[in-house]
């Protein structure tokens, strides 16, 4: 069974800082792409960044400047580094992977999600 684990969420004052991390694991065969998503009240869910596994990164416009996404050495932990924080990144914050896993008689590619983490930005 393949799951990822996320952690890091809180509530912090406009303009600081938090870091969020997600660790997958299981009977993982490859990790093509980790990364995060978020939903605020209301809203779709969209893409907040995303990492290759050749590490080329993507970011939402939104984000650009302020948040980083990293890889773990161990490479199947993905860390989201996010400063400058303001109110209109309040949301669940969720953690992707797109992975190859093994099942009893073969290799298969899907999506994994997390269960989610509340980041709130207020004062």
């Amino acid at each position: 069974q393949v799951q990822l684990v996320e952690s890091g969420g809180g509530l912090v004052q406009p303009g600081g800082s938090l870091r969020l991390s997600c660790a997958a694991s299981g009977s993982i065969f490859s990790i093509k792409t980790m990364g995060w998503y978020r939903q605020a009240p209301g809203k779709q869910r969209e893409l907040v960044a995303v990492i290759i596994s050749g590490g080329s990164t993507n970011f939402a416009d939104s984000v650009k400047g302020r948040f980083t996404i990293s890889r773990g050495t161990a490479k199947n932990t993905v860390y989201l580094q996010m400063n400058s924080l303001k109110p209109e990144d309040t949301a669940v914050y969720y953690c992707n992977a797109r992975m190859v896993v093994r099942t009893t008689t073969r290799l298969n590619e899907d999506d994994y999600w997390g269960q989610g983490t509340q980041v709130t930005v207020s004062s």
